[in-house]
């Protein structure tokens, strides 16, 4: 048997200024890392390990994008 909840949340408008900041990193690292890996698909190249990934595009991006160290890691890494 399959059980399913739904839930709705009510944030108030700090937490949605959060979120939406969450959000946009998470978006901001998924498609640099989506855009690299189809760059090395066009070439031939071999897809690169989710560690490799995870120095390049969290790592690395954090000592140069400072807005990137405003949110925590685990999702960015997700």
């Amino acid at each position: 048997m399959k059980a399913r909840y739904k839930y709705r949340i009510y944030p108030n408008p700090i937490q949605i200024t959060k979120l939406n900041q969450l959000f946009g990193c998470c978006r901001y690292v998924w498609n640099q890392s989506l855009a690299y890996c189809n760059q090395l698909y066009i070439f031939g190249e071999k897809k690169p390990s989710y560690t490799d990934l995870t120095k390049q595009f969290i790592t690395q991006a954090k000592r140069e994008l400072l807005w990137l160290k405003d949110v925590a890691s685990t999702p960015l890494q997700q």
